[in-house]
């Protein structure tokens, strides 16, 4: 009877005490409301987020450089987003990121909207090529005259005469080419529209160049890894793409005529050949529509990134600019190995000197 009695009052007292065991226990787990500040327990002291977003061409380089070098530094962290470059424009003068990203140097109109806050550097550069999808051909060569009209849509089918006139030998089949191009705004589509509006008069007067034009025929992939993804899916069809996408994917890529009217293979030598003679302004906007010489590749690019002169945090200022530095340092070296060109060293230590104004 004891016993019964102990035990009911040890129940009694467990039952009681229940509800407030429960309640500290729901109060540890529950979670905080969207948008938030985390508890500062959980904060990483002093670290600064800095928010990137943009080209998507030299997408595979900047998330080695920006991993790399958060975990060389321990109080920055990077977070970049390839949304193309127009919209990274867009985002950057919206004051929605801390630094943007551009194929297409900004224009003198959108720096205005920028409320002449930003600053432009060139940190690499690249080709861009058309790669295809064509069974059976693993060497293909296309003049001038060839790549505009296939993208015009005069040039519809692979053995037309223009094609086959470069390529004697090779089994060009009667099938029909599908040419793929950029949904979205996109510096890969400025440079590449630029090229053809300076070696051809037809393309200069329409369709033109600009990040996003009215492309006469083909179809449309979002971003570098979305038409890269259709040439890959689609027999018969061609479009241009950066060339470390090209690599990765294993897809052939055409070698183009250049100015000298020699058919030159996309290759980083190609590539770097191809940026020799050009000297960058005070504002670092340079452009290499049409390049001379008889080895260079005809369609290579510098590539940009966007960043403020003055930054209302000075913490956050001093952080972009030490990855800055980083890029065009300790960045330079991993280019090669991912495809990329690494800047000529005149042209590095140029950027480098520029990279002082930010503050």
């Amino acid at each position: 009877m004891i016993a019964d009695l102990r035990t009911r009052r040890l129940l009694i007292s467990a039952l009681c005490l229940t509800p407030l065991l429960a309640s500290c226990s729901k109060s540890e787990v529950t979670p905080s409301k969207p948008g938030a500040e985390p508890a500062p327990a959980k904060k990483e002291a002093g670290t600064i987020t800095l928010q990137g977003s943009g080209a998507s061409f030299p997408a595979p380089l900047y998330s080695r450089w920006f991993k790399e070098f958060s975990d060389k530094n321990a109080g920055i962290r990077v977070n970049y987003q390839a949304t193309g470059s127009g919209a990274g424009i867009k985002a950057f003068t919206a004051g929605q990121t801390d630094f943007g990203a551009s194929d297409a140097a900004m224009t003198d109109a959108e720096i205005k909207e920028a409320k002449d806050n930003v600053l432009l550097f060139p940190v690499t550069a690249g080709s861009i090529v058309l790669a295809y999808n064509l069974e059976g051909v693993s060497d293909l060569k296309l003049s001038r005259e060839a790549y505009v009209g296939i993208f015009q849509g005069t040039i519809k089918t692979w053995n037309d005469p223009k094609i086959k006139a470069s390529n004697p030998g090779v089994n060009l089949p009667a099938k029909n080419i599908t040419p793929v191009h950029r949904s979205d705004g996109s510096g890969t589509t400025f440079v590449f529209t630029q090229h053809l509006a300076a070696i051809n008069e037809g393309w200069k007067k329409s369709p033109g160049s600009g990040t996003s034009i009215e492309w006469p025929s083909g179809v449309a992939g979002k971003k570098n890894d979305g038409v890269t993804a259709l040439i890959t899916q689609t027999p018969g069809s061609i479009g241009y793409i950066e060339y470390g996408f090209a690599v990765s994917s294993k897809q052939p890529m055409a070698a183009l005529e250049n100015k000298a009217g020699k058919f030159v293979a996309p290759t980083l030598a190609s590539a770097t050949s191809a940026l020799k003679g050009v000297e960058l302004p005070a504002d670092m906007r340079a452009w290499v529509t049409d390049p001379a010489g008889d080895d260079v590749y005809p369609i290579v690019t510098y590539t940009w990134l966007l960043t403020k002169k003055k930054y209302e945090d000075a913490a956050k200022g001093e952080a972009v600019k030490k990855l800055l530095q980083w890029c065009l340092t300790d960045g330079q070296k991993l280019s090669e190995s991912l495809n990329y060109v690494a800047l000529p060293e005149a042209v590095a230590q140029s950027v480098s000197k520029a990279v002082d104004q930010v503050q």
